[in-house]
């Protein structure tokens, strides 16, 4: 009898998606923490936010759209 490795004890090699997804994560949570910020920093001081914060915000949907890319490579890839 040969021993088949089981799924739990191949290696799983990295693939490409998934860094694209980490990317799209990270994208995603720097833009959610600059929209928090935006809405804390007029209740927290009394001056308005700046406009570094606005672009940082866009990053939260460029993740998401990133992440949408990512998952539909990896359902396609799968099959």
């Amino acid at each position: 009898m040969a021993h088949e490795p089981t799924p739990s004890s191949t290696p799983q090699t990295p693939r490409r998606g998934d860094g694209l997804l980490r990317v799209a994560l990270a994208l995603f949570a720097i833009g959610f923490v600059a929209i928090v910020a935006i809405f804390l920093t007029p209740v927290l001081s009394d001056s308005e936010p700046g406009l570094v914060l606005y672009l940082i915000a866009l990053a939260c949907p460029i993740g998401f759209l990133l992440g949408i890319v990512a998952a539909l490579r990896q359902g396609r890839r799968s099959r």
